[in-house]
C-alpha cells in the first residue's frame, strides 16, 4: 500500500471519521463500519483532510482549475479544506455550496460563495455509498446554466454495488458522465487493519459484508 494511503486511515481513524461498529447507512443498508467527516472538529484535523484531498486532485485532475462544490452540510468544510489546500500548492480554485432551504432575503438563493461561469465544476464529498447524495448534488447542480460537473472527489470508496451489480460510483460515473475519485478504498482499509491481530474480528465483519453488498466488476 501506498505510503500516503496508510497516513490518510491512519488519520480518519485518529480523527474518529472512522469507526467500527453496528451503523445505517443513508441508503439505508446496515454496514459494519461508518465514515463521518462530521467528526472533523479541529483547525489541525480540517487541514489535513484538504491536504490528502488536495493530492488527490493533482494527481488526478493535475494543475486544471475548477470550482469546488461541497453540499450541505458536511461538504462544506471540505471544500474550504481543499481549497485552501489547493491554494498553498499554487492553485487557486473558488468554491461555492449549497443551502438546506433557499434564501428569499438579502441576496437570495440556494448558493453561498462564487457563482460559476462556465468552469468545470468538482463536487467534494465524503463517501459514497449508494449514489443518493450525489444525485441530490446534481439535481440542486442543475439549475447552474453553463458549467457541468467533471469529477467527483471522495473520502473513501465502499465498492459497494448500488443499484445494479456495479458499483454505485461505477453507477454515478456512468449516469452522468463523469470520474468519482477516492483518496483510498475499502480493500486499503481491509489491507491495512489486516496489519494487526487485534482488527480480525472488524476485518471479518467487513468481508462478510462486502460478500453480500460489494460491487462485482
Amino acid at each position: 500500500m501506498e505510503g500516503y494511503k496508510r497516513e490518510f486511515i491512519e488519520f480518519l481513524e485518529n480523527a474518529s471519521v472512522l469507526k467500527f461498529g453496528d451503523f445505517t447507512a443513508k441508503s439505508g443498508r446496515k454496514i459494519p463500519y461508518f465514515i463521518n467527516a462530521g467528526d472533523i472538529k479541529t483547525g489541525d484535523q480540517i487541514s489535513k483532510l484538504g491536504e490528502f484531498y488536495a493530492k488527490a486532485y493533482f494527481e488526478k485532475i493535475g494543475n486544471k482549475k475548477t470550482v469546488l462544490y461541497g453540499p450541505a452540510y458536511k461538504g462544506i468544510p471540505i471544500a474550504v479544506s481543499v481549497a485552501c489546500a489547493l491554494s498553498k500548492d499554487g492553485l487557486d480554485v473558488p468554491f461555492f455550496f449549497n443551502r438546506k432551504e433557499e434564501k428569499d432575503h438579502g441576496e437570495g438563493g440556494v448558493f453561498v460563495g462564487y457563482k460559476p461561469q462556465g468552469e468545470d465544476i468538482v463536487i467534494v464529498e465524503d463517501v459514497i455509498t449508494a449514489g443518493t447524495a450525489i444525485r441530490e448534488s446534481m439535481e440542486i447542480l442543475s439549475s447552474v446554466k453553463d458549467s457541468k460537473v467533471s469529477a467527483v472527489f471522495v473520502m473513501v470508496d465502499r465498492k459497494e454495488k448500488g443499484k445494479t451489480e456495479k458499483s454505485a460510483m461505477a453507477e454515478v460515473g456512468e449516469e452522468f458522465g463523469f470520474p468519482v475519485y477516492s483518496v483510498v478504498d475499502v480493500y486499503d482499509i481491509i489491507e491495512y487493519l489486516e496489519e494487526d491481530p487485534k482488527n480480525a474480528e472488524n476485518v471479518e465483519r467487513i468481508k462478510n459484508y462486502l460478500a453480500i453488498n460489494g460491487a462485482k466488476e
